[in-house]
């Protein structure tokens, strides 16, 4: 391990915690199942354990930061595109959440896990400007309905990912891992394929437009 010195300026401090934020990614990815200690996550990035609770107080922190850095990853293209005189469809937005909610392999996990610590300040900033610019694309909604759509879409893509975690779990013996067999028809669904006729019916249906079963983010 080569412990680097102490950050002094702004712009190095700001390469410190994309650093920190890196190497925990990269720990996560190996063991999507396991947190990995703040001890490891200094260790992967080259630093002190001390250093990285200069700027994560807990593990929780650090894990929260991560997850803003995803959901930034998401609200910039979704906004920089809501902004474009170019119209908005519906499909242009399951795309996006494709790409940047359910592709990147880690942002559902993190999203089920710090979901309840969320920075809400930030994460109303996001909505209400999203949400303003959704309804600029569909002026059918009022204002504020586009806000509460993109609330209830995310509640949607979590809830549903969470239920599908559940899914996971029942079909393995918890001592072995081992496949136990069928867990019912409540539970006989792909995630992406639930997801997109959900968001299809509950956009189609705030739009008035009639909601279909093709799948988009399959």
């Amino acid at each position: 391990m080569v412990i680097r010195q102490r950050a002094i300026q702004a712009e190095d401090k700001q390469e410190r915690h994309h650093a920190i934020l890196d190497a925990a990614t990269r720990l996560l990815l190996r063991e999507p199942d396991r947190v990995a200690s703040v001890s490891e996550v200094a260790d992967e990035a080259g630093l002190a354990k001390g250093t990285v609770y200069l700027y994560f107080p807990s593990k929780e922190e650090l894990l929260l930061a991560l997850h803003e850095r995803n959901i930034d990853g998401f609200f910039r293209p979704l906004i920089e595109r809501l902004e474009s005189p170019e119209p908005m469809a519906i499909d242009d937005l399951f795309a996006l959440t494709r790409d940047h909610i359910v592709a990147p392999p880690l942002f559902l996990p993190l999203a089920s896990r710090v979901l309840g610590i969320m920075a809400q300040e930030r994460m109303i900033a996001r909505l209400t400007q999203a949400g303003a610019g959704v309804e600029r694309h569909f002026p059918q909604l009022k204002p504020g309905e586009g806000l509460v759509l993109l609330r209830h879409s995310y509640a949607l893509i979590v809830g549903l990912w969470q239920m599908y975690g559940a899914k996971r779990d029942a079909l393995h013996c918890p001592a072995t891992g081992l496949p136990v067999g069928g867990t019912g028809e409540a539970f006989n669904f792909t995630y992406a394929g639930d997801l997109q006729r959900a968001l299809d019916a509950l956009w189609k249906g705030a739009l008035g437009a009639s909601p279909d079963s093709n799948g988009g983010l399959q």
